[in-house]
């Protein structure tokens, strides 16, 4: 109560279950070593469902998953849900910071995004665009979120969508 109280108005307090209800799109932003933080996967069905996470240990380091990727992992347990990876690569601190909708979305600030579902990836991106920062697609969810995972060459770099579409295009190539 305290905390909905000091936000405002518009504020209010759910479960999460009943705030993925609500929703029309849910944004994953808890540590994925805990599942059970996760809304039911009814809750989410058919929905677009953006994944922040990232594999972390809670004493440091990553999951070993092998030839996986951590959404893959997140899709098998959120079956129907409409999954994007996007928003694991920048700092918390930099999405309140570093958009600036001013800007042509070409030398805005980039956040990559992946998967598989073209018009759930199309309101990501408008959603990235709202809040001042250019989107960047990586691909599918299997090859896109490898892509982004943590040590890669986009993972948490400061550049703008035109240097990483440049930075994607080098990759292709080689």
């Amino acid at each position: 109560r305290e905390l909905v109280a000091e936000i405002g108005p518009n504020a209010s307090a759910a479960t999460v279950d009943e705030a993925a209800r609500t929703a029309d799109v849910v944004l994953l932003a808890v540590p994925w070593r805990a599942p059970e933080a996760l809304p039911a996967p009814d809750a989410v069905a058919g929905k677009v469902v953006i994944d922040a996470m990232n594999p972390y240990r809670a004493e440091g380091g990553l999951y070993d998953l092998g030839e996986g990727t951590s959404s893959e992992e997140t899709a098998r347990r959120l079956p129907g849900a409409r999954l994007v990876k996007a928003f694991n690569t920048i700092w918390y601190q930099h999405l309140a910071t570093q958009g600036d909708p001013r800007k042509p979305t070409a030398a805005r600030r980039a956040i990559f995004l992946a998967g598989d579902d073209a018009e759930a990836k199309a309101v990501v991106s408008q959603l990235i665009q709202d809040i001042g920062f250019g989107p960047v697609d990586t691909g599918g969810l299997v090859d896109g979120g490898r892509r982004q995972q943590p040590g890669t060459a986009v993972y948490n770099i400061d550049i703008t969508s035109r240097e990483a579409h440049e930075l994607l295009a080098q990759e292709v190539e080689e």
